[in-house]
């Protein structure tokens, strides 16, 4: 049973307790529009909409998984700068902040981990983790230079300062141009249907993946590998995988863990574009294995 008197409570305190600042309010403004404009996806059903947000989701979703996390912030490869600014350029348009800030805020999740001090932590709550602290822009990120400060590597090139000012306006242009292209059919769903599954399964990343699923390496925080999670965000899901081995490119170690993600970075590796791919070795994950079994024999003798 609910408690609502408890639920009010909270919704008082995260939503009307507080002060809003500007990010905050265009924050929530942009979450309810593209909702909106999702629940219209019935009403406006046709097969050249849906076949752009299918595209969408691929395009724009790998700028997210390949670029902004596995390239940028782990640095788990390298690519030509012309394809390294063209995958950012395809994960700006999916409505997750510009890749300054988004690289920002991940490398400080890795830095804290499920603690008070990362911010997206699950020891939040499941709202908190998921899109709470989303709202929440300054009490949870600290100012500019704060949020910032460690990203100097991407700071320090012109491009990603660029996108870092202007995201916003190339998101707006992408629904103008695809307004123009097919009216509301392709606004709806080449904007909302797919932008809305693709925020959810990114945000399931911090929430989902941190409270429900498989722990299959004994990592010191509450990751896990969740299989709808992994389907739904290019392999991201893997998640217990990826903070046993941060660095790692690839984050499906099985063969029934489908990666997207990597699947295409071992496609750009084949043809020469994708060099100094990081992977772990058998030897690191079986000394890893070898830890997991160490501990649990001393939890079982406690």
């Amino acid at each position: 049973m609910i408690d609502w008197d408890r639920w009010l409570v909270k919704w008082h305190v995260e939503f009307l307790g507080r002060q809003w600042n500007f990010v905050d309010l265009a924050t929530l403004a942009g979450l309810v529009y593209l909702h909106y404009l999702a629940v219209l996806a019935p009403f406006y059903f046709t097969w050249p909409a849906f076949w752009s947000a299918v595209a969408l989701y691929y395009i724009s979703g790998v700028g997210v998984t390949l670029s902004f996390h596995r390239n940028l912030s782990h640095k788990s490869f390298k690519l030509p700068k012309w394809l390294e600014y063209f995958f950012a350029y395809c994960g700006v348009l999916s409505f997750q902040r510009s890749p300054l800030e988004w690289v920002s805020i991940h490398r400080a999740h890795h830095q804290y981990t499920d603690t008070w001090n990362d911010p997206h932590s699950p020891i939040g709550g499941l709202w908190f983790s998921h899109i709470g602290w989303a709202l929440d822009y300054r009490t949870h990120l600290g100012s500019y230079e704060a949020r910032l400060k460690n990203v100097a590597d991407l700071k320090s090139q012109a491009y990603f300062r660029f996108l870092h000012y202007t995201y916003p306006l190339h998101s707006i242009a992408l629904g103008v141009l695809l307004y123009t292209i097919g009216g509301m059919p392709f606004l709806v769903w080449g904007m909302g249907v797919w932008t809305v599954l693709f925020l959810h399964a990114i945000f399931g990343i911090n929430s989902i993946c941190h409270t429900w699923g498989q722990e299959v390496w004994d990592t010191g925080d509450l990751s896990k590998n969740n299989w709808l999670i992994g389907l739904m965000a290019h392999g991201e899901g893997w998640h217990n995988n990826h903070h046993a081995f941060e660095y790692s490119a690839q984050h499906g170690f099985e063969w029934w863990q489908i990666d997207i993600t990597w699947y295409l970075i071992r496609f750009l590796q084949a043809v020469g574009l994708a060099t100094d791919v990081k992977l772990p070795t058998e030897t690191q994950k079986k000394r890893r294995a070898l830890c997991n079994k160490i501990n649990e024999e001393s939890l079982k003798q406690k």
